[in-house]
């Protein structure tokens, strides 16, 4: 196969970011403000500045997010130290959550074609909604990267970590907007993407003013589909020869995965007086993709290699998505403290077409069930859908006393569904062709058919009280109490021959009350300068897999339910900024993680199924430095260690084989992480000219928990690939750097920028060969294998126009 990535991480730069950090105080004395100190986040529900945060976190500001021209969530994530993501292109960026927060993961890097039922272990919110939605970067305020378990402030809880898209609120009194168009061009398009941006902000009346965005990306695509059938009007391969003959017409399609995206808001906030305001904002995007954004491993069936950028599949695997999100939010100061009221409503819904010819292929099913049909294109097509209403009411007392508190009430009424219809195409037509007397044994094509509904309640009451012992220390302590109810039902069909066909139906219910707690105290030592140390629990719920425990396809009773995991996260840390400016960040974690859930299959029949590990364990540093030398030039330098393990063996549900054993890394967690950026500024007589770079280099990752030696890790005969494992690909480490030039004046400005400059290719996720790989001895001469690549060289030009 072609290389898709550089050697592992440099740990020579690593070792000189962490000596930089210890020089911080020499070059204190000439760096000038780092006016990223004064980013106001409210993290602690209290608007404070990210330096007075008691613990570890990020805040990226919109304005810094628009100058870099920041192109998507993954992109943003990499500039985070401490975090690393699955960067699965556009078609699967809303359907899993890649994001991870210091090494908590089990699941495969390779998810993405189907929502999971296990929770993320990060939880994202858009203002104060909890939701994965992943809308596009615009009108940004700014993105707060809150690590470790958070839900004694929020109400929506997650193990690993918090972000929070905070979005520009409308202004009172002022008319302004702005209008921006992009064009762009990926090594290895065939054409030229665009992207426009319109924001309005008006003011009606002294009391109210109305904030409207909207965007349209039109990117092609870069991956080009060399193996696909030629479908007839019914969607079945074409066959030159007649159904009876093995031939296939193929064709090939350039730039299949393309992207078209678009998102508006709009936000009319109302403030009739001195504390009391109130903001409806309407939000949504409507997305549709092409195909992946990957590489195929191998060769065809022909034994022709694949090159950069092109995939194997014998049919196209487009995708589409539509999210709506509706929200009140209300603050009033009641003197003693301020009430708040979030009351959303959203409904997120997608679907999504899957190759798994590939995948019948390895399993040998096409020989052994399928008597080697001649023309063999298996379809997934999936949907998924996610909605809910929530209700939060929140009250923080009014800062300034000895104690300050947050009290506050959280109620989630969710539905999430999941479908999957599974195709052999063309396999009745040619049943009955070739065996006419036979033909009612075949009922169809339709081989699976898979239909969950989850309903959800959370009821929850959670809240922090500070008590600051002296004006430079203060401790807190932190509770959430909640009562967790879910009801799982699932039918599913299986077998296209009416011998075997069977359906079950299954309903499964899961519910716990639990308390989890949360302590942290921080002392002030010098001005600016705090040293902090916080333990915190994290809980994300249990739940049922409604797995058919009789009939044809029964399984084990013990893959019917799934138990909560939790955690314990000890951090210590300290953070501060010197007289000129120079602010950094040093900690240490430990996370103690029990029971951790493990998206995965049934062992009999591979239904989709949570079941949970034993005891998981991720412990390293963060480290994170931000200055400027004079004026001109500001930096930032962040570099992360961590070590992420299972510390127990990881059993299947029902005990018949070993996933991994004690000690095994856990899977997309690189073990070094390294971010450097720049910035420098030249003031011109009619505007400033601003050079920015940043980098991003993560360590070689593991791209499953699956160990290679595990039962059922091997393909069986007639597979092309017996004895490789499945389920199993080390990853290697890649280096991304990214660059742009900006001319701006009072009124526009204008941006080069160029990502990927090397061109790198750098992999977070694989489907294996012997998983998913050619197979001509069934007729399969595609090849479902991917490497899933970050977005190559591309360049492009922004115009931005202010008034």
């Amino acid at each position: 196969m072609t290389s898709t990535a550089r050697p592992a991480t440099n740990y020579t730069l690593a070792a000189a970011i962490v000596g930089v950090l210890a020089a911080a105080p020499v070059l204190a004395e000439t760096a000038a403000p780092n006016e990223l100190a004064e980013i106001v986040v409210t993290a602690t529900r209290r608007s404070t500045t990210v330096l007075d945060v008691p613990y570890n976190i990020s805040a990226i500001s919109g304005a810094l997010i628009e100058q870099s021209h920041v192109l998507d969530t993954a992109e943003l994530m990499r500039s985070v130290p401490g975090v690393s993501v699955v960067d699965r292109g556009d078609r699967n960026s809303s359907v899993v959550s890649g994001i991870r927060i210091r090494g908590l993961n089990v699941d495969s890097s390779a998810l993405g074609d189907y929502a999971v039922s296990a929770s993320a272990t990060v939880s994202t919110y858009v203002n104060d909604t909890p939701l994965f939605a992943n809308f596009l970067l615009t009108d940004i305020d700014r993105v707060e990267v809150l690590r470790g378990p958070q839900g004694t402030l929020y109400g929506s809880g997650a193990i690993g970590g918090t972000v929070r898209y905070i979005l520009r609120e409308p202004e009172l009194g002022k008319f302004d907007g702005s209008i921006s168009a992009s064009a762009s061009k990926v090594t290895g398009s065939g054409s030229v993407g665009g992207s426009g941006t319109l924001t309005l902000n008006l003011p009606i009346g002294e009391t109210l003013a109305l904030r409207v965005t909207a965007t349209q990306n039109q990117f092609p695509g870069v991956t080009d589909y060399v193996n696909l059938y030629q479908l007839d009007a019914h969607g079945i391969p074409v066959a030159p020869n007649g159904v009876l003959d093995p031939a296939a017409a193929y064709r090939v399609q350039k730039d299949a995965d393309f992207s078209h995206q678009s998102y508006a808001r709009a936000a009319l906030k109302w403030k009739p007086r001195d504390g009391l305001d109130v903001t409806l904002s309407l939000t949504g995007q409507s997305d549709r993709y092409g195909g992946r954004r990957a590489t195929s491993l191998g060769t065809d069936g022909n034994g022709v290699p694949y090159t950069d950028n092109q995939v194997g599949s014998v049919q196209l695997e487009p995708a589409s998505r539509n999210v709506y999100l509706a929200a009140l939010e209300a603050n009033i100061d009641l003197g003693f403290a301020t009430l708040t009221s979030s009351t959303s409503q959203y409904n997120h819904h997608g679907d999504i077409t899957s190759e798994n010819t590939g995948f019948y292929a390895q399993n040998g099913w096409l020989a052994n069930f399928y008597y080697n049909y001649p023309r063999p294109m298996a379809s997934a097509v999936r949907t998924y859908g996610d909605k809910a209403v929530i209700e939060e009411l929140r009250l923080v007392s009014t800062a300034g006393k000895a104690v300050d508190w947050v009290v506050g009430a959280y109620y989630q009424n969710q539905s999430l569904s999941s479908t999957q219809d599974s195709y052999l195409r063309g396999f009745k037509q040619w049943w009955d062709a070739a065996l006419p007397a036979y033909a009612s044994a075949v009922i169809s094509d339709q081989d699976y058919l898979y239909r969950q509904d989850e309903h959800f309640r959370d009821a929850a009451l959670y809240g922090e009280l500070t008590y600051h012992v002296t004006p430079d220390f203060q401790v807190t302590a932190g509770v959430r109490s909640f009562d967790d109810k879910s009801v799982v039902n699932v039918h599913q069909e299986t077998g296209l021959y009416a011998a075997i066909f069977d359906s079950s139906d299954s309903k499964g219910e899961f519910g716990e009350s639990k308390t989890i707690f949360k302590g942290n105290a921080s002392w002030r030592f010098a001005a600016n300068n705090q040293l902090y140390a916080t333990v915190a629990q994290g809980y994300r719920r249990g739940g049922s897999n409604g797995t058919p425990t009789t009939g044809n396809f029964a399984e084990n009773p013990a893959w019917t339910k799934f138990r909560a995991d939790t955690d314990i996260d000890y951090e210590v840390g300290v953070k501060g900024a010197s007289q000129g400016g120079l602010t950094y960040n040093a900690d240490v974690f430990f996370i103690d993680w029990t029971h951790p859930q493990i998206n995965s299959a049934t062992t009999n029949w591979g239904f989709f199924a949570v079941q949970n590990g034993d005891k998981a364990q991720s412990k390293g540093i963060e480290l994170q430095l931000n200055g400027a030398i004079g004026t001109a030039f500001h930096y930032g330098l962040g570099y992360t260690y961590t070590d992420a393990h299972l510390t127990a063996d990881a059993i299947a549900a029902d005990g018949t084989y070993t996933i991994n054993t004690n000690g095994a890394q856990l899977p997309g967690v690189p073990k070094n992480t390294i971010n450097v950026s720049g910035s420098y500024a030249v003031h011109l007589a009619n505007g400033t000219l601003t050079f920015r770079a940043d980098g991003y280099n993560q360590s070689e990752t593991q791209d499953t928990l699956y160990s290679a030696a595990i039962f059922g890790n091997h393909a069986p005969p007639p597979s092309a690939y017996t004895g490789q494992p499945k389920y199993y690909y080390p990853m290697q480490g890649f280096w991304l750097w990214n660059a742009s030039t900006t001319y701006a004046t009072s009124s526009w400005d204008a941006t080069l920028w160029i990502k990927n400059i090397s061109n790198d290719r750098g992999v977070t996720g694989v489907y294996t060969p012997a998983y998913m790989g050619t197979a001509p001895n069934q007729n399969y001469y595609g090849n479902g294998s991917k490497a899933l690549i970050t977005l190559p060289r591309t360049v492009g030009l922004t115009m931005t126009y202010r008034f």
